[in-house]
């Protein structure tokens, strides 16, 4: 089934904003890769924050939906976690431009966080604070501290999602090929360090999209 001109313009969006950040990206080079005029793209979207927004929006009800999912087929809070963080790590790591949009949101958002009105990747993280927080060892963490770990997690995935490339030219491609093969277990180990081990995790490397 062929994409509608709103599909097409999101995708080139997230490949625009991936690649060039929030304050890179043009509403005119958008709408020029796909052949477009520029009143084409804000007839769908209204202006370049909206077009975000909606981008964003996207990746955070992707990630809520794989959350209630995974909660209601897991009843242990740790291996919840532990298929969220695995999950997250397949999903970014085959779509690398979400990777980075999500890194790029962090970094690169100093001037936009002061007008933000929606912050769509709050209730994805509220929920893994949640989850954190009614694992026995979380239970003893503050909000503060259980989203400090959920960070360090989300960073962690993040960081190794979109390394690929540089890592690729720095120790050659079976190295990194091996890494990736124990990336996963030493994320394991990263949660299991703070929460302690997971009894069953049914759900591990499940993706979360």
């Amino acid at each position: 089934m062929s994409k509608t001109t709103r599909e097409q313009l999101l995708d080139a969006a997230r490949r625009q904003f991936a690649n060039k950040g929030y304050y890179g990206a043009s509403i005119a080079g958008i709408a020029q890769e796909l052949g477009l005029s520029k009143q084409a793209l804000l007839h769908h979207f209204g202006s370049k924050e909206k077009l975000y927004g909606e981008i964003l929006k996207g990746i955070s009800d992707r990630m809520l939906s794989a959350i209630i999912r995974i909660r209601s087929d897991v009843q242990d809070p740790r291996a919840q976690l532990e298929a969220l963080m695995l999950g997250n790590l397949d999903i970014q790591a085959a779509q690398r431009e979400e990777a980075q949009i999500l890194m790029r949101e962090v970094l690169d958002n100093r001037a936009r966080a002061e007008q933000a009105g929606t912050w769509y990747l709050k209730p994805f993280l509220d929920a893994l604070v949640d989850i954190v927080r009614q694992t026995p060892t979380g239970r003893g963490l503050g909000q503060a501290e259980a989203l400090a770990l959920v960070i360090q997690l989300l960073g962690a995935i993040s960081y190794f999602a979109v390394s690929e490339p540089t890592l690729k030219r720095m120790f050659g491609e079976s190295a990194y090929a091996e890494m990736t093969s124990h990336y996963p277990e030493q994320l394991r180990a990263l949660i299991r360090a703070r929460l302690g081990g997971v009894s069953s995790a049914p759900f591990a490397g499940t993706q979360t999209a």
